[in-house]
């Protein structure tokens, strides 16, 4: 009986708490609704490939291609600009019966996809022509003994046994491949894409944690109580924790990314200084993220609820799926999204070694949302200011 009675407890407290079920029941729902979309939507890799001087019986081949498209340039410096500018995924040079790849490779499954294209527009054109040399030799052959006929013997067997082997497609040279990646080398996979954006996800993610737990604990501890009930203003007091903690939060980011990067031995061919600056910034924005929704929260129990709406959703828009093929409005909410700016910019300095001057959009973002979680949560102390 005294279970029963605990249980009926327990059940008529979670049932009067109405965030609590709310969170249980229909945070999940819309979780994996939200999954479906972006996993749903996301099964086609589209690539741009950029062509110099390659013969038209191979270009023509790889237009045949789903999801491949082309552009043609007139000179190799062109290609490689387009290149540098993430604007095509890969540059084929044709020298002869020689051909040149080289490949963005910030994206794994973009260069497979490059070279799994080529070589079947090669392996087709070259069956073709095959075909056609067969034919031509076909004929050559038949005219050949025709000409031995009429001739009576002017011309001996070994003369024709040279015309043959001239003739035969087996004299076609064989095509030599050479490829070079602007990022990594061949064993570079899909992990060190996603390297650099986890690493901005943990950064926000145990800085949020620690924030918003901790400023939780000096709430229902009384502390931050006592010390509204004082004259300071609320804007120093969230300064302050903000400082106090940012602290905290500069020495946890700096060792995150020192960590990851040397430690997994991560090539980043931009700043290092630029990857720590940006994840500072994405670091005091988690921090005032944190702190917001910790007013919000009665116990630690409930700040841990809004992970999956806060936190998961920084991971789907992060860049560790494309946006390219989603649906508008879904691109719509990634702006939305913190992680979403400094995923852009970390991976642009590491991958690309875009300069941190050139990164002016997101960190200007980065900044608009600490200025905006910040002006909430000195008006969100209100709710405990007693006047």
């Amino acid at each position: 009986m005294r279970i029963i009675a605990i249980i009926e407890r327990i059940l008529k407290e979670l049932f009067r708490d109405k965030r609590t079920l709310a969170l249980m029941f229909i945070a999940p729902i819309l979780v994996m609704l939200l999954m479906s979309v972006i996993f749903n939507t996301n099964s086609v890799t589209n690539v741009t490939v950029g062509t110099v001087g390659v013969s038209s019986k191979v270009t023509n081949e790889i237009k045949k291609i789903k999801h491949v498209h082309l552009k043609t340039y007139q000179t190799q410096e062109k290609a490689k600009h387009a290149l540098t500018k993430q604007k095509i995924d890969a540059v084929i040079k044709q020298n002869g019966h020689n051909y040149h790849i080289m490949y963005a490779n910030t994206d794994a499954t973009k260069t497979a996809k490059v070279k799994l294209a080529f070589q079947n527009a090669l392996t087709i054109s070259n069956v073709k022509a095959l075909k056609q040399a067969l034919s031509k030799s076909t004929q050559a052959n038949t005219q050949l003994k025709a000409q031995i006929l009429a001739l009576e013997q002017k011309v001996t067997q070994q003369k024709v046994k040279k015309q043959k082997a001239a003739q035969s497609p087996q004299s076609q040279k064989a095509a030599k491949i050479s490829n070079t990646y602007v990022y990594g080398d061949h064993n570079t996979g899909y992990y060190d894409k996603i390297l650099p954006i986890l690493m901005s996800f943990f950064v926000f993610f145990f800085v949020f944690l620690i924030s918003g737990m901790a400023l939780l604990k000096e709430r229902t501890s009384g502390t931050l109580n006592r010390l509204l009930a004082t004259p300071v203003k609320r804007s120093v007091i969230i300064f302050g924790y903000m400082l106090s903690y940012g602290i905290l939060a500069v020495i946890q980011t700096i060792l995150i990314v020192l960590i990851v990067v040397w430690l997994l031995d991560i090539e980043v061919v931009g700043s290092m200084i630029a990857v720590v600056i940006m994840n500072l910034l994405l670091a005091l924005v988690a921090l005032a993220f944190g702190i917001l929704l910790s007013t919000f929260a009665n116990s630690e129990f409930q700040m841990m609820q809004f992970i999956p709406l806060v936190i998961v959703p920084q991971i789907f828009f992060s860049g560790l799926v494309p946006l390219d093929t989603m649906p508008t409005w879904i691109k719509a909410l990634s702006y939305l999204i913190p992680l979403k700016y400094s995923g852009e910019a970390i991976n642009g300095i590491i991958l690309h070694g875009t300069s941190i001057f050139d990164l002016g959009f997101e960190i200007t973002m980065l900044l608009l949302f600490l200025v905006i979680l910040t002006s909430l949560n000195i008006w969100g102390l209100r709710r405990y200011r007693k006047v």
